[in-house]
């Protein structure tokens, strides 16, 4: 794991050196062993990169590396998976070369000279960012690995061409000038995190999973007119899936599934330097973990971070299936203070406003990994899979109920539910919670029904669902002079074709929530500790399988993960296992009431919102208000605000 940045100027001077260096070590931490910078002064060209040796630990692994042939000029960061399979491919095409060492960056050059492009890209298995340049037809190449496991900004600042790693990187280009994207805010405000091509800044986008863009440096008006291209696309992954569903038993069903990620583990378990796992309990990091200890010859090492607090804690569910499956295990109990002490962090970790609070954990969990490892392999997309969120139960129960109405009665009923404000409502539910039957009585508030309000009113289930994902479902009405742009969850042409709202939820998740949520948040908590992390179930090949199975082996008798579960099942015993899902997470309603009141009261203060002239404050100040009552639980919506925030405290 690495991290790489450059830039193209026409006017680049033999300073380029310099600030090519300068950019990579704003993302040292990303690679710290070793780190170097070429430079085309002729093209105007820099490329820099920042080493974590993983594969190939000698200086036959430095970067940025040339070709053999000479023609081709790398910086890359990820690792390729089955970079032993493509050597042994060139060589069976009879192209003798003259290896100077193991390192996967090597055998990349060397396919790109042979194949070219996309049918190198095409070729890999693995994740990965790309700066590829061609001396010979001068063309810089950027690319990203198929699912967005690595990622990659680039983006134009006048006639200067900017890419790397992190946005830290380019702004320590002393020509880099931040413009904050207002429109970008509203996605954050919607879903806690800026998605793909979108970036906080303008004229800076992430590239998409599964692209690539060829810039023509030679000529500057082609190269700004240059567009991402495809090389895969999870949508054709998906119809390929559908159109051919597996046609075995369950068991042979169950067999595929172990064969395929057993095959997906043991390519991502080969490293020089030491391996674990992270390990939850759940079925995901513990179906990873088993077929780990499968392929080694030695007790793998696994780790997990445990809590005082019962409601978040499933430290002692991890240590016995530890205990079961014979793995090196260690776990640190986590304080409250340890957890709110890496808050201060979190702008410079996510580097742009990034607001899933399970960042907090995700970060103390690879600060302990890298005690003791140098790669660590994750459970994530499981649930992205094989139907593992309770959204996918819950939402198509909800849906099936409310579209039994007319569409024109449950919009009326929901205007009259959102015609009483919500305090009001609390205070009818009081007085009528004695005659109220059950839980239901005692758990009904005001924003329920609002928000239940809003869920009747959607046009569709994929309405139904994108609401369900939204923290602030109308961020307009709080920020100023913007305008949310599309995303995949309101674009219905880009919509993959599926055979069930629970595959389409699926489909799109893993889309949107995991490729730009999830894998940035690992991505940015294990970097910052110079921890690479590795997703097995994200080898592009078992998730070609994985939509090939059935729903019904997906989503089962109201559970998740059937398929997953009968794998583990196979390795570690049943009870072990089968207990309510609990999330990654930490008690941050209570935290914002309590130990964080005052950092939050600042962040949120009118005058300062009123002075910064971004956010409206009157219905960030009730939000705020609500939740210090103990009326509503608003954690979620206040973090993205609060995360903004303290983000932009940084920039100035």
């Amino acid at each position: 794991m690495c991290g790489l940045t450059g830039f193209f100027s026409p006017a680049s001077t033999t300073t380029s050196a310099e600030i090519g260096l300068g950019m990579a070590d704003a993302i040292a931490y990303r690679g710290p062993d070793d780190s170097g910078v070429w430079c085309d002064h002729a093209a105007g060209l820099t490329l820099a990169h920042r080493r974590l040796s993983i594969l190939d630990l000698s200086p036959a692994g430095h970067q940025p590396m040339h070709s053999a042939c000479g023609r081709y000029v790398i910086a890359f960061n990820g690792e390729i998976y089955n970079h032993p399979e493509l050597r042994q491919r060139l060589s069976d095409e009879g192209l003798q070369i003259n290896w100077r060492g193991h390192a996967d960056t090597e055998t990349l050059l060397a396919c790109f000279a042979a194949w070219g492009v996309e049918a190198t890209l095409q070729a890999t298995t693995g994740m990965f960012a790309i700066a590829l340049w061609d001396r010979e037809s001068r063309v810089l190449t950027l690319a990203r690995d198929r699912l967005g496991e690595k990622p990659l900004y680039w983006g134009w600042q006048g006639h200067m061409l900017l890419f790397g790693s992190e946005l830290k990187a380019l702004k320590a280009h002393p020509d880099f000038r931040p413009t904050i994207d207002r429109n970008a805010i509203a996605l954050l405000l919607r879903h806690g995190y800026i998605g793909a091509p979108h970036s906080i800044y303008q004229g800076i986008q992430k590239l998409g999973a599964g692209h690539y863009i060829n810039i023509q440096l030679r000529d500057p008006v082609s190269a700004r007119l240059a567009e991402p291209r495809a090389y895969w696309k999870m949508n054709d992954a998906i119809h390929a899936g559908l159109a051919n569903p597996f046609a075995g038993s369950e068991k042979e069903a169950s067999d595929a599934i172990e064969q395929q990620l057993s095959s997906s583990i043991g390519a991502q378990m080969l490293a020089d330097v030491p391996l674990g796992a992270f390990l939850s309990g759940g079925i995901d990091s513990s179906v990873i973990v088993a077929l780990m200890q499968t392929q080694s010859q030695r007790p793998v090492r696994s780790f997990t971070i445990g809590f005082d607090d019962e409601r978040y804690n499933e430290a002692n569910h991890a240590r016995a299936i530890a205990q079961h499956i014979g793995t090196e295990h260690t776990e640190l109990y986590v304080r409250a203070e340890d957890a709110l002490a890496v808050i201060p962090r979190l702008p410079d970790i996510y580097d742009e406003p990034f607001a899933d609070s399970s960042q907090i954990p995700t970060f103390l969990v690879c600060e302990l990994a890298k005690q003791h490892v140098s790669v660590a392999l994750s459970g994530d997309a499981g649930d992205e899979l094989f139907g593992g969120y309770n959204t996918h139960q819950f939402a198509p129960a909800l849906w099936r109920k409310i579209s039994r109405l007319p569409a024109p009665l449950r919009n009326m009923v929901a205007g009259g539910l959102e015609g009483v404000s919500a305090t009001s409502w609390d205070s009818i539910l009081k007085t009528l919670s004695p005659l109220i039957p059950g839980k239901t009585g005692r758990s009904l508030n005001g924003e329920k029904l609002h928000k239940l309000a809003g869920l009747m009113s959607s046009g569709g289930p994929e309405e139904l669902y994108r609401r369900l994902s939204s923290h602030w479902g109308r961020p307009e009405h709080l920020l100023i002079g913007s305008h949310e742009p599309a995303t995949l969850l309101n674009t219905p042409e880009a919509w993959p074709h599926t055979d069930s709202f629970e595959h389409w939820m699926m489909a799109v998740g893993t889309q949107s929530y995991m490729a730009d949520d999830i894998l940035p948040k690992v991505d940015r908590a294990a970097m910052a500790n110079s921890l690479e992390v590795r997703v097995p179930m994200l080898d592009h090949r078992f998730v070609e399988l994985a939509w090939r199975m059935p729903l019904a082996m997906k989503i089962r008798e109201g559970k998740g993960k059937w398929l997953l579960r009968e794998v583990l099942y196979r390795h570690v015993p049943r009870e072990l296992i089968e207990r309510p899902k609990k999330g990654f997470s930490v008690p941050l309603a209570a935290w914002l009431r309590g130990p964080l009141r005052d950092w939050a009261e600042a962040l949120l203060d009118e005058r300062r919102i009123r002075q910064e002239g971004y956010f409206y404050p009157a219905p960030i100040r009730q939000a705020w208000r609500l939740h210090l009552e103990g009326k509503h639980d608003f954690s979620a919506r206040l973090w993205s605000l609060l995360m903004f925030q303290a983000w932009l405290e940084r920039q100035t």
